[in-house]
């Protein structure tokens, strides 16, 4: 096995004394820092490279807290005028998972870079820490890359905020078979476009 390999086989094993031990203090020192930050390197290589990751001119990796919890309703008073169905305040919980959150609060950061991937690294009771693969779009190490420079194509701006990314696609529904028939056709509103519109030939 090569190095990579051991270190994929030591987070799997993470109620192990020795990733429990690294983690607590791992998660400690996140805390001292800010909630957006930039790492100097990865702190999973291997994971990183599995998502696209290269030790290059261009790369940016960003480590981000996410408070955790469900999402309370912002209600002033906790007073929602409305129906007795969407009273509730407390026990709500977010569409989107807090991984997804992470990255769109990088790519609000970093306007000029492009969101790759991202990847848990820790967490304790009150935060969560995931840390994001961003690449440089302008940098023509990126643009000479041809593993790399479709993310410099215009379409790719702030894909994380577009349910594009790994993360933020998981909470679109979409898939195949049985229990994915909301998303047919591309998403969950298109599908509900085809069933909604009447269309007419022209000639008829």
């Amino acid at each position: 096995m090569g190095a990579y390999k051991y270190i994929q086989e030591l987070y799997r094993k993470k109620q192990s004394d020795v990733m429990r031990f690294l983690l607590r203090v791992r998660v400690w020192q996140y805390r001292q820092l800010a909630a957006v930050h930039r790492a100097s390197r990865p702190t999973r290589p291997d994971k990183a490279r599995r998502l696209g990751y290269k030790a290059k001119q261009g790369f940016v990796i960003y480590r981000v807290r996410i408070r955790r919890g469900g999402r309370k309703r912002p209600a002033p008073k906790g007073q929602v005028y409305g129906k007795p169905k969407s009273v509730g305040i407390n026990q709500l919980k977010n569409q989107r998972s807090l991984q997804a959150i992470a990255e769109e609060r990088v790519g609000r950061k970093c306007q000029g870079l492009r969101v790759m991937n991202s990847y848990w690294v820790g967490q304790d009771s009150s935060y969560k820490f995931f840390e994001v693969i961003c690449v440089d779009p302008f940098h023509t190490a990126i643009r000479h890359d041809p593993d790399v420079q479709w993310l410099c194509k215009p379409v790719m701006k702030h894909r994380e905020m577009r349910g594009l990314t790994s993360a933020t696609k998981k909470s679109r529904g979409l898939g195949k078979g049985h229990g994915y028939s909301k998303t047919i056709g591309g998403s969950r509103h298109a599908c509900w476009k085809r069933r909604n519109m009447q269309e007419m030939h022209r000639k008829r």
